[in-house]
């Protein structure tokens, strides 16, 4: 990983051993390593490995998956540095949205009719993961209007595995900064008055500012926020009131009733186990706190 250093407690060597990072023997390792666990890793249900695009594209997608939100995912690997990479992965994004009828039927199959009826057109992402990317591969995710992340894996030892996001963008969901707070959230606030637009032009503007990675998806009952996967997810205000729901385990939070909820096994909008309830601006700086350790989770 760039500049990380990870080390091991032993009664050798001062009491520190360093582990040193290494990348895969070959491609195939890295990818079954991720699609055996991309749920836990990336926040994406897997579907299909090198998934055939037929006589025309004549080309394999090395993986196939759904993320939390219902968007399409294809994940592409290379063992080191691949100046290709992106390329190919867009290339079968191309494919993919010229193809959505059988990808629902994939989705179908292997998740069922309402994960199918479900799927978000408006987002599909491409993951590139990769020992490492030049800065023109950077450039060029800046620059693209797909959504594209690129992911920077090593292994340390064996038994530890490492992801670092190198460049993250939204695409067509990507705002200008100076019009989040009014813009993204008048539509469907007109009605609630003055007070609960702002506030929630307040919460769109803390969690859009948490980082450059952050992307903004919508969906119909919620708006998730994301890096690789959701941190939080906001719902459409209430007469008084904004509910925020975060990655963050309600078990290690002090719940403040009336404020914070832990709503794990329960049924809610958007993901998360952790009910933030926002009510005024104050409520605000008091989540801000929480929507940084969610962040850093994701």
């Amino acid at each position: 990983m760039s500049g990380l250093k990870l080390f091991r407690t032993d009664t050798t060597n001062c009491g520190m051993t360093e582990v040193m990072p290494r990348l895969a023997e070959i491609e195939a390792d890295v990818q079954r390593l991720v699609e055996t666990h991309m749920e836990a890793l990336l926040g994406v249900q897997f579907l299909a490995s090198e998934y055939g695009t037929g006589p025309v594209h004549a080309g394999r997608i090395d993986s196939l998956g759904l993320d939390e939100n219902g968007s399409p995912v294809i994940v592409e690997y290379k063992r080191g540095t691949d100046a290709g990479v992106i390329n190919q992965g867009l290339f079968y994004l191309s494919w993919l949205m010229d193809h959505r009828a059988e990808f629902e039927h994939l989705v179908r199959d292997r998740l069922g009719v309402t994960a199918a009826s479900q799927v978000l057109w408006s987002g599909p992402r491409l993951m590139c993961i990769a020992g490492d990317f030049t800065r023109y591969d950077v450039h060029a995710v800046r620059e693209h209007r797909r959504s594209i992340d690129l992911v920077r894996y090593r292994l340390f030892g064996s038994e530890l595995l490492g992801l670092e996001t190198v460049a993250s963008a939204s695409g067509g969901m990507r705002v200008a900064r100076r019009a989040r707070s009014g813009a993204v959230t008048r539509a469907a606030l007109d009605f609630q008055g003055a007070a609960i637009s702002e506030l929630a032009g307040a919460v769109d503007e803390v969690l859009l500012g948490l980082g450059d990675g952050v992307n903004r998806v919508e969906r119909k009952t919620y708006r998730a926020y994301q890096r690789l996967r959701n941190f939080a997810c906001a719902c459409p205000p209430q007469r008084s009131k904004l509910l925020v729901y975060l990655k963050v385990d309600p078990q290690n939070v002090d719940l403040v009733p009336g404020f914070t909820r832990d709503v794990s096994g329960l049924g809610h909008h958007g993901t998360g186990d952790l009910e933030v309830q926002v009510r005024t601006l104050r409520d605000v700086e008091r989540a801000q706190d929480l929507f940084r350790a969610s962040y850093a989770a994701a």
